[in-house]
């Protein structure tokens, strides 16, 4: 059989058998795939094996349990600049997500023109001409549904901060 075949075909039960043996997919799925590197180099002789599959989850255990011994010795150092690590280096997606709901909330309430042209001018950055032309309807109706939305929707923000 060559690796490849092999390997499609064991990798899951493997997978499967390293997330049981480490308790955490990720690290499972590392050591699954550093075991398979290893035997793909060795293949000839894996392959030689009565039960290469049994060879393998050998490997996967020689693996877990290495890095079990490297992750106990390696050495913990205090950082120097300690306040650099409580700034946030990447906004965090779920702000985002938060976000995005918040403002589903908020524009809910509005009406579907309203809502258009807002989105249109503060998301998009549209002016009044290019909304007006996509609402299909005259510039001083885009400044009353942006007006008129703006008014709904700090009228229901002050609610909210009060």
């Amino acid at each position: 059989m060559h690796f490849e075949e092999f390997s499609r075909e064991h990798l899951p039960g493997l997978v499967r058998f390293a997330a049981v043996l480490t308790g955490d997919r990720d690290l499972a799925q590392d050591v699954v795939q550093d075991a398979l590197v290893r035997a793909h180099q060795r293949w000839r002789r894996v392959s030689a094996t009565d039960r290469p599959d049994l060879y393998l989850r050998k490997m996967v255990v020689n693996g877990y349990l290495s890095w079990r011994r490297r992750w106990y010795q390696r050495s913990v150092r205090p950082a120097d600049d300690v306040t650099r690590l409580r700034e946030v280096a990447t906004p965090d997606p779920a702000l985002r997500i938060a976000d995005a709901d918040q403002l589903a909330v908020l524009l809910a309430g509005l009406s579907r023109p309203q809502q258009a042209a807002i989105v249109l001018r503060f998301y998009e950055d549209r002016d009044d001409g290019e909304i007006a032309e996509v609402l299909g309807c005259a510039v001083g109706t885009v400044r009353s549904h942006i007006s008129r939305g703006l008014a709904i929707l700090r009228g229901r923000m002050t609610m909210e901060v009060a």
